[in-house]
């Protein structure tokens, strides 16, 4: 996974300049040998030490020119990553918490199979308003944006149509933590548990949920969304962070589906939820 901007950009650049080197040596050929294929030769140098990012096309050619065709779809996904993986939250949200939200509803629009891992929070595609409000107040606050809550809030809201949507496959992962972390006062929490309960019975939508005290293979270390099967998104305190590599992305969906081996669904979920009410 690679992050922007500053030290982590040029790190992550560096890196992929020597990727290209390795491919350059394992085709057997010194880097005037690789200029006289196409390249000048400083410019061969500057790519494999990352003092200069390479083009799409750049990618294309060398690996072309190593024999090596195949692996310039994950190295082009690599460079185009590097520029623009890590968008920071107080940079977005400048302008207000409205932008942040209405940022990916053009991804939300265009992708047919979301793949959703939570562990400690209800995901914002089934919030409800209050809970919703509850959290993008304190986001709001923390990040020190510009109050429009209202207006992001009803972005957010709007984001939720795609559930509904029989095209779209939503596919969700919940531990039982995420069912008793509260995002505003008891209401909230009772309603926003009846708001879960209900969305389980959409044709379209999985709900499982892992249960706290069970045998398990894996733990997910941070939630993430799966966009279809080209993109990533994971979310810090200050940042969002998207993974576009392929070989990336699989490693992400083999989690998704390792976790999704603990989890319960149907009645069994249902039950879960029903005992976080009862605790009320």
């Amino acid at each position: 996974m690679t992050t922007v901007p500053s030290s982590s950009a040029r790190q992550a650049r560096e890196a992929l300049g020597a990727r290209l080197r390795e491919l350059r040596k394992d085709a057997g050929f010194s880097g005037r040998e690789l200029a006289s294929r196409g390249f000048h030769y400083s410019k061969v140098s500057r790519l494999e030490t990352g003092s200069q990012a390479p083009s799409d096309a750049d990618i294309r050619a060398w690996c072309n020119a190593c024999g090596v065709e195949e692996e310039a779809p994950d190295l082009v996904a690599t460079a185009r990553a590097v520029e623009s993986a890590y968008l920071e939250f107080r940079r977005q949200t400048r302008a207000g918490m409205k932008r942040l939200m209405a940022a990916h509803v053009p991804l939300y629009e265009r992708t047919e199979h979301f793949r959703i891992y939570e562990h400690n929070a209800i995901p914002g595609l089934f919030q409800t308003a209050d809970y919703a409000a509850s959290m993008l107040s304190f986001w709001i606050d923390f990040l020190d944006s510009p109050n429009d809550l209202e207006q992001a809030l009803a972005i957010r809201m709007e984001r939720q149509k795609v559930i509904y949507q029989s095209s779209k496959r939503v596919a969700v992962l919940l531990e039982e933590q995420a069912l008793c972390t509260w995002f505003g006062t008891a209401e909230v929490q009772i309603g926003q548990l009846d708001r879960l309960l209900a969305d389980m019975g959409l044709p379209n939508v999985s709900i499982g949920i892992i249960p706290m005290m069970r045998e398990r293979k894996a733990v997910g270390s941070a939630g993430f969304w799966i966009f279809d099967d080209s993109l990533v998104c994971l979310e810090t305190p200050t940042a969002s962070i998207e993974v576009t590599r392929p070989q990336e992305v699989a490693q992400y969906v083999r989690m998704f589906d390792v976790l999704r081996e603990a989890a319960v669904y149907g009645p069994d979920a249902q039950a879960l939820i029903r005992k976080a009410l009862a605790a009320f």
